[in-house]
């Protein structure tokens, strides 16, 4: 299929050639008919991304000091590798869109494939020709709206929610201050509420739309003296702000306008510098208003499904966009009457060329006087010359654009496999068929910023196929790093008899079952921790194992606990290797707080910090000490504070069959400047202390390292690569990632008695 993307680094936009999309279990795949380009949101992303570096940094300065705070304690280089690779990331744009189901996940209910829908959210409602969109973002279509007004959905969703928040009532009057496609539906969805509505726009000609659509009063110069006469002096019983600016004017103009006691709302992204006399002495009552409604950011009810109570929550995301599209089929609300450009999907690069100023390539066009003329009940729908633009999209009144569509070809190609040419023929020719043939499954910011270049590097290595849920990241990673397919059909990646070899790297609770499978398909497999979140996930792996070695397959199963393969680590190793005595390990790691709704604090996704982080450090140590666990226990902190997750900030004791004890503190609450991990050994008379995996002291002893943080992920590939081409021993014992595991079940088991936990078998 094909989908619009953006170059975040260099700004290049370009129709690109992507496979479909996977419907997963929690939404519907839909065919896109008509998607909206958002003027104003698309504009600013685009013009961001054509910026330099040093131009984006003077955009994103938090994000400039997120990148300072991490080279502070992780290093320039790592930190450099990870920036590059998420400005390598290509932008999605598009988010309010329409069409027909395709497919129907299988935990969906009420929809079905033919259904009519409209479809939101940033990175799902994309200008693509099919998109996966979770449930709660889908509404259906009433009959007789057509598709022109339901790509408007979300759009008036937040306008829609824009007005609740200003809790009008019969008769008040209200003031609305930008005019673009989100000032016109505020004020016909003020109008069917049954407001006077007076509207304030720079453009005379968007003034002039306004009260060709319903308002009271529209006005673009002296506004304060418009309001006060609109108000018969008594001032607007409320103000809703959707101009887009980083003017602080708007913000201003509203207290003036109101009445004591008045309400504010902002909607649009103006400057937020509050004159507090001009608010304090009316007493106004200043609100924001979140986009399209409840559920807005809240990934457990976009992504997850987990819908709010009706009773208590009547107007969530997904009712407001059910509500535009009543006031649309109600004839209340006309969105299409907006249009001023529409273009044929392979055309659409033209929309983006006439936001930027450059002319609006082929696209169908409307200006915006005859469009005042339309709304008023003329005609002229697809009429209009062309005209000149500047920067703000403000040129001729011939030229100015305001609601611009896609358009989509009825029978497009859903293939879900895309075969990069270049890459195959160049890796073909290179191989000589003696190369190691490489899969992914998963493509996340780990597998593109850490493995991935690594193995790209690797001369011994064929990448093969790239099989993420999304055709987006499946195709950008193929093309970065040289893949020969980019699939969403894992058949792609397990039937492919030149794939030896499979790194599964997705969500932890996926991971049991995708490696089971590549080893029943006869793979060589990398997992990335953990294993499994059960001990049953852990016994699939050995169900898997025993079947491919009764079928004359011998596998290699490997996890990625990299820091037992970093040179630290084996220093570590040889310098205690000869001990006397039990080893005694402290092992701290300044973790940082991760969000509450992150899926890694999922205990059904991600597990939890015991199982998706802590277990690095649990193998680390039971590498070093080289003896059997046998008894863990676990304690946390306790807080009443709502921010802190407990269970983040952990200390584990664990004991082993030798004597050995090791104590893991995981800590969340820590400065994030501050140094991630340091580990302390103690043995035989000997001591050492391992600081980030950039120096190594060895204390009474010469011997010792420092440079460079080498936290051993070139070392665990090579390992497994080796393996995977020569045979033998694998590079961590099979008894070893079960140990691993064990204490990790043991741990949670831990923090909800309170005992210790024995390990079974030890």
């Amino acid at each position: 299929m094909k989908q619009i993307l953006q170059s975040y680094r260099s700004g290049e936009l370009w129709l690109a050639e992507v496979p479909t999309a996977a419907c997963k279990s929690g939404g519907l795949l839909v065919r896109t008919r008509t998607s909206l380009v958002s003027a104003g949101t698309e504009r600013m992303l685009t013009s961001l991304a054509r910026k330099s570096l040093i131009g984006k940094a003077r955009a994103r300065p938090d994000l400039v000091k997120k990148v300072i705070e991490r080279i502070k304690s992780d290093g320039l280089a790592p930190t450099l590798e990870k920036v590059f690779a998420k400005l390598d990331e290509p932008i999605t744009l598009g988010y309010s869109a329409t069409g027909e189901v395709v497919e129907v996940g299988s935990q969906v209910a009420g929809f079905q494939p033919g259904d009519r829908v409209a479809i939101a959210g940033a990175g799902y409602a994309t200008h693509a020709e099919f998109n996966y969109v979770p449930a709660n973002l889908c509404v259906g279509v009433p009959d007789g709206v057509e598709n022109d007004d339901a790509a408007f959905t979300t759009v008036g969703a937040i306008a829609l929610q824009g007005v609740r928040q200003a809790s009008p009532m019969l008769g008040e009057r209200v003031v609305v201050i930008g005019l673009g496609l989100l000032g016109l539906t505020t004020v016909q969805i003020l109008k069917a509420n049954g407001c006077a509505v007076m509207g304030v726009d720079l453009d005379p000609h968007r003034a002039a739309l306004a009260r060709a659509l319903g308002a009271d009063e529209a006005t673009s110069s002296e506004p304060l003296g418009a309001c006060e006469a609109f108000t018969r002096g008594r001032g607007a019983d409320a103000v809703i702000i959707t101009a887009a600016t980083p003017s602080n004017e708007p913000v201003r103009q509203a207290a003036e306008m109101s009445r004591l006691k008045g309400r504010v709302v902002v909607v649009g992204l103006v400057g937020m510098d509050i004159p507090r006399d001009a608010y304090y002495l009316k007493e106004l009552d200043l609100r924001l208003s979140m986009s399209y409604g409840p559920g807005r950011y809240d990934s457990d009810y976009e992504e997850g499904g987990k819908d709010y109570p009706y009773s208590y929550v009547r107007f969530t995301e997904q009712r407001n966009m059910e509500s535009f599209l009543y006031l649309v089929a109600e004839g209340k609300v006309t969105p299409s009457r907006l249009v001023t450009h529409r273009f044929s999907f392979e055309q659409a690069l033209g929309a983006y060329a006439l936001l930027s100023g450059r002319g609006g390539g082929s696209g169908q066009e409307t200006n915006l006087e005859t469009l005042q003329e339309d709304a008023s009940g003329g005609t002229g729908k697809d009429g209009g010359g062309k005209g000149t633009q500047d920067d703000a999209g403000r040129g001729d009144a011939a030229g100015k654009y305001l609601g611009i569509l896609l358009e989509y070809p009825v029978a497009a190609a859903m293939d879900r496999q895309v075969t990069q040419t270049q890459a195959a023929a160049s890796r073909s020719r290179a191989s000589g068929g003696d190369r190691l043939g490489v899969g992914f499954i998963g493509a996340g910011g780990f597998a593109r910023g850490i493995l991935l270049p690594e193995l790209s590097r690797n001369k011994k290595v064929r990448l093969t196929a790239v099989c993420t849920t999304t055709g987006t990241t499946a195709q950008q990673t193929a093309k970065n790093c040289g893949f020969e397919v980019a699939t969403t059909e894992l058949g792609d990646v397990l039937g492919d008899s030149g794939t030896h070899a499979v790194f599964v790297v997705t969500t932890h609770e996926t991971h049991a079952s995708l490696a089971s499978q590549a080893i029943r398909a006869g793979k060589h497999v990398f997992v990335e921790k953990p294993m499994g979140l059960t001990s049953a996930q852990i016994d699939e792996y050995a169900e898997a194992l025993g079947e491919a070695r009764a079928g004359g397959h011998a596998p290699c199963l490997m996890v990625g606990f990299n820091r037992r393969f970093s040179p630290h680590a084996r220093l570590l190793k040889q310098e205690f290797g000869e001990r006397s005595t039990p080893m005694v390990i402290s092992y701290r790691i300044n973790a940082g707080r991760i969000a509450p709704g992150h899926w890694t604090q999922d205990a059904n996704v991600g597990g939890g910090r015991i199982l998706g982080e802590v277990c690095h450090f649990v193998d680390f140590c039971g590498y070093l000490v080289g003896s059997s666990p046998i008894r863990v226990t676990a304690t946390s902190i306790a807080s009443a504070r709502r921010d802190v997750i407990a269970h983040d900030s952990v200390v584990l004791n664990i004991q082993y069959k030798d004597g050995s004890l090791a104590t893991i503190q995981y800590l969340a609450e820590g400065h994030r400047t501050m140094p991630k991990e340091r580990c302390e050994v103690f043995a035989g008379g000997e001591s050492a202390v391992m600081d980030n995996f950039r120096s190594t002291q060895v204390f009474g002893s010469s011997h010792g390292l420092r440079g460079k943080q080498l936290k051993g992920f070139a070392e665990e590939i090579s390992a497994f690569l080796s393996t995977a081409t020569e045979g033998g021993a694998w590079p961590i014992p099979w008894e070893s990632l079960v140990e691993t595991h064990q204490v990790c079940f043991a741990a949670r088991r831990s923090l909800e008695t309170g005992d210790a936990i024995c390990i079974a078998g030890a």
